[in-house]
């Protein structure tokens, strides 16, 4: 992607770069959301993924816990538990 981005507009970026602008349109998104009102109720995976017993495999008769990979989701994200970028995750990204 960093070569791509480079080719059209001639910028000297690496692909750390083009992860951490990702990163940054995806917590400034969330935060408009937030400011719109989404919260963690919203946050939700298809119903299908969540009733459909898994026939086969490691999964076999199991359905995702939905409060869990929030809260992993979450953690991997710097977001509070409510789904809200934290200060720190904001810093870090330079969109304080």
């Amino acid at each position: 992607m960093a070569q791509y981005v480079k080719a059209v507009t001639g910028w000297d970026v690496d692909g750390q770069e083009v992860l951490k602008t990702g990163e940054r349109i995806h917590n400034l998104k969330r935060m408009y959301n937030v400011r719109l009102g989404i919260s963690r109720k919203d946050d939700m995976l298809p119903y299908r993924i969540l009733t459909h017993d898994r026939g086969s495999g490691g999964a076999k008769g199991s359905l995702p816990h939905l409060g869990w990979i929030l809260n992993e989701y979450y953690i991997k994200r710097g977001w509070s538990e409510d789904g809200i970028p934290t200060n720190d995750k904001l810093k870090e990204l330079e969109l304080e």
